[in-house]
C-alpha cells in the first residue's frame, strides 16, 4: 500500500500564484488512501482518552466520522454558522481576507466529556481553535487534535500550542 502522502495531489499556482494547493481528494477517491488516512488517524488517537470525536466542515466529515465508527465513539459536526437547526454556540476565527464563524449545538458536548478534534488540514490552525475553543465553552475538554496534513510553514502549530496536535503528513512549506 502506499504512505498517504502519495495519495493527495499537489496543484502548484491554486488558487492563486505561488500557491501550492494540497488536495485531499485523491485520499478519498482511492479506498485505499481512504482507508490509509483513516488508520493515521485511529493511530494517532491509540493512546488517547476521550469520550467524542468532533469533525471540522467539510472534509474533517468524513474523516471524523470514518473515526468516530472505527473507535466506536459519537460524532459531533463542527458547522459554518447558519447550518445547524437547533440552539448554537459559536466562534469567529481569521481567514487571511476575513472572519468565519464555526457553530456546534449547544447540547453537543456535556460538561466534562473529553473531545478529539478531527481536521484534514492544518495551515493557520484557526478553525481547529474556534472549533477547540466551542469545545470548551459547552465545558468539554480537548484531548488531541489531528490534522492529516500540515503546512508547517504557516506556523498553526504556534497558534495551537496549548493543545497536543499531531498530523499524518507535514509539509515544511505554505
Amino acid at each position: 500500500m502506499k504512505k498517504l502522502e502519495e495519495y493527495v495531489v499537489t496543484i502548484p499556482d491554486f488558487p492563486q500564484p505561488g500557491i501550492m494547493f494540497r488536495d485531499v481528494t485523491g485520499i478519498l477517491d482511492s479506498a485505499d488512501g481512504l482507508q490509509t488516512a483513516v488508520e493515521a488517524l485511529c493511530g494517532m488517537l491509540r493512546d488517547t482518552e476521550f469520550d467524542v470525536v468532533v469533525g471540522a466542515e467539510a472534509r474533517g466529515f468524513i474523516f471524523g466520522a470514518a473515526v468516530a465508527y472505527a473507535l466506536h465513539k459519537p460524532f459531533v459536526p463542527a458547522r459554518k454558522k447558519g447550518k445547524l437547526p437547533r440552539e448554537t454556540v459559536s466562534a469567529e476565527y481569521a481567514l487571511e481576507y476575513g472572519t468565519a464563524v464555526v457553530e456546534m449545538h449547544k447540547d453537543a458536548i456535556r460538561p466534562g466529556q473529553k473531545a478529539v478534534i478531527i481536521v484534514d488540514l492544518l495551515a493557520t490552525g484557526g478553525s481547529a481553535g474556534a472549533i477547540a475553543q466551542l469545545v470548551e465553552m459547552l465545558g468539554g475538554e480537548v484531548s488531541r487534535i489531528c490534522f492529516l496534513l500540515e503546512l508547517a510553514g504557516l506556523e498553526g502549530r504556534r497558534y495551537l500550542s496549548k493543545y497536543t496536535v499531531e498530523s499524518a503528513v507535514v509539509y515544511e512549506g505554505k
